[in-house]
This record gives structure tokens, C-alpha cells and sequence, in this order.
């Protein structure tokens, strides 16, 4: 499955990079798996994308859950919690 990921915020900044194109190995097909999967990259990636820092996903522009479904062409956003005032 292809997949086009995107970084906003503190996490581009972190990671230096805004989007990756990604082709994902079998068993990645949630952004919860696709977050631990881009975790095992280790460094920068490991601390920016651990379990315990507040990330949130959004799939094709709409807010996902951890276990959400992704489909090929899917593009995933990763941020981190956005607030108002």
C-alpha cells in the first residue's frame, strides 16, 4: 500500500521533513501501526513519535482514531494536539 504521510508542527520541525511518500510492508494499516512503524527508525523518530506523547492522526483530512483503516492513496497526517484561544 502507498501512503503519503505528513508532518506538521513540533514533529516537522523534530523530524526535518514535511511529507514522505511510503510504501507500507503488510500489517501496517492503521496510523497507529503506521506510527510505531515509522518509531522503529529510531533517534529523532523513536522520541518525536513515542507511545506517551500526545500525537494526533488525521486520514484524508479527517480527524482518525489509532485503529482507524488505511487504503492505498491514503494520505495520513500526524500532529500534535492543536489548542484555541
Amino acid at each position: 500500500m502507498k501512503v503519503t504521510v505528513l508532518f506538521f508542527a513540533g514533529l516537522r520541525e523534530a523530524l526535518g521533513v514535511s511529507r514522505e511518500a511510503c510504501e507500507l510492508p503488510p500489517g501496517i494499516d492503521t496510523p497507529g501501526r503506521l506510527r510505531a512503524w515509522l518509531r522503529e527508525r529510531g533517534g529523532d523518530w523513536a522520541v518525536a513519535l513515542a507511545e506517551g506523547r500526545n500525537v494526533r492522526a488525521a486520514v484524508d483530512q479527517a480527524i482518525a482514531a489509532a485503529d482507524a483503516p488505511l487504503h492505498d492513496g491514503a494520505e495520513i497526517a500526524f500532529f500534535p494536539p492543536v489548542t484555541g484561544g
